[in-house]
Protein backbone atom coordinates (compact mmCIF):
# COMPACT_ATOMS: atom_id res chain seq x y z
CA UNK A 1 0.00 0.00 0.00
CA UNK A 2 1.47 3.23 -1.08
CA UNK A 3 0.18 5.38 1.74
CA UNK A 4 2.10 3.32 4.30
CA UNK A 5 5.35 3.80 2.44
CA UNK A 6 7.47 6.32 4.40
CA UNK A 7 8.83 7.81 1.19
CA UNK A 8 5.32 8.87 0.13
CA UNK A 9 4.49 10.60 3.42
CA UNK A 10 5.95 13.96 2.47
CA UNK A 11 3.86 14.51 -0.63
CA UNK A 12 0.82 13.11 1.18
CA UNK A 13 1.26 15.60 4.03
CA UNK A 14 1.63 18.46 1.56
CA UNK A 15 -1.54 17.47 -0.24
CA UNK A 16 -3.24 17.04 3.12
CA UNK A 17 -2.25 20.58 4.10
CA UNK A 18 -3.28 21.99 0.72
CA UNK A 19 -6.66 20.19 0.84
CA UNK A 20 -7.23 21.17 4.48
CA UNK A 21 -6.34 24.80 3.69
CA UNK A 22 -8.69 24.94 0.70
CA UNK A 23 -11.52 23.34 2.70
CA UNK A 24 -10.82 25.68 5.62
CA UNK A 25 -10.91 28.73 3.34
CA UNK A 26 -14.12 27.50 1.67
CA UNK A 27 -15.71 27.00 5.08
CA UNK A 28 -14.59 30.38 6.44
CA UNK A 29 -15.45 32.50 3.40
CA UNK A 30 -18.31 30.62 1.74
CA UNK A 31 -20.19 28.09 3.92
CA UNK A 32 -20.07 29.75 7.34
CA UNK A 33 -21.20 33.21 6.09
CA UNK A 34 -24.17 31.60 4.36
CA UNK A 35 -25.04 29.57 7.46
CA UNK A 36 -24.62 32.72 9.61
CA UNK A 37 -26.91 34.64 7.25
CA UNK A 38 -29.56 31.95 7.48
CA UNK A 39 -29.25 31.90 11.31
CA UNK A 40 -29.48 35.69 11.46
CA UNK A 41 -32.51 35.67 9.11
CA UNK A 42 -34.19 33.04 11.28
CA UNK A 43 -33.38 34.98 14.44
CA UNK A 44 -34.80 38.16 12.90
CA UNK A 45 -37.90 36.30 11.71
CA UNK A 46 -38.38 34.73 15.16
CA UNK A 47 -37.91 38.13 16.86
CA UNK A 48 -40.42 39.66 14.46
CA UNK A 49 -42.89 36.83 15.15
CA UNK A 50 -42.40 37.23 18.91
CA UNK A 51 -42.98 40.98 18.65
CA UNK A 52 -46.13 40.38 16.58
CA UNK A 53 -47.34 37.77 19.06
CA UNK A 54 -46.70 40.14 21.97
CA UNK A 55 -48.55 42.95 20.19
CA UNK A 56 -51.48 40.67 19.40
CA UNK A 57 -51.52 39.45 23.02
CA UNK A 58 -51.71 43.06 24.27
CA UNK A 59 -54.48 43.85 21.76
CA UNK A 60 -56.37 40.73 22.85
CA UNK A 61 -56.05 41.72 26.52
CA UNK A 62 -57.28 45.22 25.68
CA UNK A 63 -60.20 43.78 23.69
CA UNK A 64 -61.07 41.46 26.58
CA UNK A 65 -60.91 44.37 29.04
CA UNK A 66 -63.13 46.48 26.76
CA UNK A 67 -65.57 43.57 26.39
CA UNK A 68 -65.73 43.03 30.15
CA UNK A 69 -66.28 46.74 30.73
CA UNK A 70 -69.03 46.85 28.09
CA UNK A 71 -70.60 43.75 29.61
CA UNK A 72 -70.50 45.31 33.09
CA UNK A 73 -72.07 48.52 31.74
CA UNK A 74 -74.76 46.51 29.94
CA UNK A 75 -75.53 44.58 33.13
CA UNK A 76 -75.70 47.82 35.08
CA UNK A 77 -78.04 49.38 32.50
CA UNK A 78 -80.22 46.27 32.47
CA UNK A 79 -80.38 46.33 36.27
CA UNK A 80 -81.34 50.02 36.17
CA UNK A 81 -84.06 49.33 33.58
CA UNK A 82 -85.42 46.46 35.67
CA UNK A 83 -85.42 48.60 38.81
CA UNK A 84 -87.13 51.44 36.95
CA UNK A 85 -89.77 49.05 35.62
CA UNK A 86 -90.25 47.53 39.06
CA UNK A 87 -90.64 50.99 40.63
CA UNK A 88 -93.08 52.10 37.93
CA UNK A 89 -95.06 48.88 38.32
CA UNK A 90 -95.20 49.36 42.10
CA UNK A 91 -96.45 52.92 41.63
CA UNK A 92 -99.09 51.80 39.12
CA UNK A 93 -100.14 48.96 41.40
CA UNK A 94 -100.38 51.30 44.39
CA UNK A 95 -102.47 53.75 42.35
CA UNK A 96 -104.78 50.97 41.16
CA UNK A 97 -105.03 49.58 44.69
CA UNK A 98 -105.91 53.03 46.08
CA UNK A 99 -108.51 53.49 43.35
CA UNK A 100 -110.04 50.07 44.01
CA UNK A 101 -110.01 50.62 47.77
CA UNK A 102 -111.73 53.96 47.25
CA UNK A 103 -114.37 52.38 45.03
CA UNK A 104 -114.83 49.50 47.46
CA UNK A 105 -115.10 51.95 50.34
CA UNK A 106 -117.80 53.88 48.50
CA UNK A 107 -119.68 50.71 47.58
CA UNK A 108 -119.31 49.42 51.12
CA UNK A 109 -120.65 52.70 52.54
CA UNK A 110 -123.57 52.60 50.09
CA UNK A 111 -124.28 48.97 50.99
CA UNK A 112 -124.12 49.77 54.70
CA UNK A 113 -126.50 52.68 54.19
CA UNK A 114 -128.92 50.42 52.26
CA UNK A 115 -128.63 47.72 54.93
CA UNK A 116 -129.23 50.24 57.72
CA UNK A 117 -132.20 51.68 55.84
CA UNK A 118 -133.60 48.19 55.27
CA UNK A 119 -132.95 47.30 58.91
CA UNK A 120 -134.66 50.44 60.13
CA UNK A 121 -137.59 49.85 57.79
CA UNK A 122 -137.80 46.22 58.84
CA UNK A 123 -137.64 47.17 62.50
CA UNK A 124 -140.46 49.66 62.00
CA UNK A 125 -142.49 47.02 60.26
CA UNK A 126 -141.63 44.50 62.97
CA UNK A 127 -142.77 46.95 65.60
CA UNK A 128 -145.94 47.58 63.64
CA UNK A 129 -146.61 43.89 63.07
CA UNK A 130 -145.77 43.10 66.71
CA UNK A 131 -148.16 45.83 67.86
CA UNK A 132 -150.96 44.49 65.60
CA UNK A 133 -150.40 40.90 66.74
CA UNK A 134 -150.25 41.94 70.40
CA UNK A 135 -153.48 43.91 70.00
CA UNK A 136 -155.23 40.92 68.40
CA UNK A 137 -153.99 38.55 71.10
CA UNK A 138 -155.10 40.87 73.92
CA UNK A 139 -158.49 41.39 72.24
CA UNK A 140 -159.02 37.66 71.85
CA UNK A 141 -157.89 36.91 75.40
CA UNK A 142 -159.73 39.58 77.31
CA UNK A 143 -162.12 40.77 74.70
CA UNK A 144 -161.09 44.44 75.00
CA UNK A 145 -158.77 46.17 72.55
CA UNK A 146 -155.94 48.05 74.25
CA UNK A 147 -154.99 51.58 73.20
CA UNK A 148 -152.27 52.26 70.68
CA UNK A 149 -150.04 53.91 73.33
CA UNK A 150 -150.31 50.86 75.62
CA UNK A 151 -149.47 48.48 72.80
CA UNK A 152 -146.43 50.58 71.67
CA UNK A 153 -145.17 50.77 75.29
CA UNK A 154 -145.54 46.98 75.73
CA UNK A 155 -143.71 46.27 72.44
CA UNK A 156 -140.86 48.61 73.34
CA UNK A 157 -140.52 46.99 76.79
CA UNK A 158 -140.56 43.50 75.31
CA UNK A 159 -137.85 44.38 72.74
CA UNK A 160 -135.38 45.60 75.37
Amino acid sequence: MPQLNPLDWGPQLIWLLITFGILYLLMVYVALPRIGGVIEARAAHIAKDLATADRLRRETEEAIAAYEQALAEAKQKAHAIVEEGRTRLKEETAAERAKLESELGKKSAEAEARINAAKTSAMREVNSVAADVAADIVRQLIGVAPTKAEIDKAVQTARK
